[in-house]
């Protein structure tokens, strides 16, 4: 009996020595003023050139880097009529809801400058944003990026396709028409 009461008396007083340093120690809060800097803040600014660690480093190609599938514009027409229709419209017009409201309208993906942009120009703007459009770039991820693109040049040739390249079908249709 004496071993176990000797035990259990060791073990409390060697918990009894445990001290939690580094759970108590003094601490500030994210953006709490202090008086250890001149310019009374608690945190440093960043290094310039600090890079975040999620940050995506690799090149940024200028044309779609996957192939073009069914999928692939399916998930973009997804992504596109949650992020972009409210303002860009579903059809990519410039009309959306937040048009209706009031708020001014984004350029029509069909003007011939939006047409002769690059695919990369288009990525670039979800990414960093543009005039009034703030950067998605936190909300879509890359891969969602680039379905999005695909999806834009979709509903460009969807009102601009060359009637040469239209099947035979809807050419015909076509020239019927009055």
């Amino acid at each position: 009996m004496s071993a176990l009461r000797f035990t259990l008396v060791f073990g409390a007083l060697l918990l009894a020595g445990c001290r939690q340093d580094m759970e108590d120690q003094p601490r500030y809060d994210p953006l709490e003023a202090s008086n250890q800097f001149a310019d009374g803040t608690s945190a440093r600014t960043p290094v310039t050139g600090t890079v975040a660690r999620d940050a995506d480093l690799s090149p940024t190609p200028d044309r779609i880097p996957s192939p073009v599938t069914i999928e692939l514009l399916q998930r973009g027409q997804q992504r596109f009529d949650i992020f972009c229709s409210p303002c860009h419209g579903r059809t990519g017009d410039g009309h959306g809801m937040i048009v209706q409201r009031g708020f001014p309208a984004p350029p029509s993906y069909h003007q011939d400058a939006l047409r002769k942009a690059s695919d990369r120009h288009f990525y670039d703007v979800i990414t960093n944003g543009y005039g009034a459009m703030y950067s998605y770039a936190a909300r879509v991820p890359p891969r969602d990026r680039w379905a999005i693109v695909a999806y834009i040049r979709a509903l460009q040739y969807s009102r601009d396709a060359p009637v040469a390249e239209l099947p035979q079908t809807v050419s015909a249709r076509l020239e019927e028409m009055p």
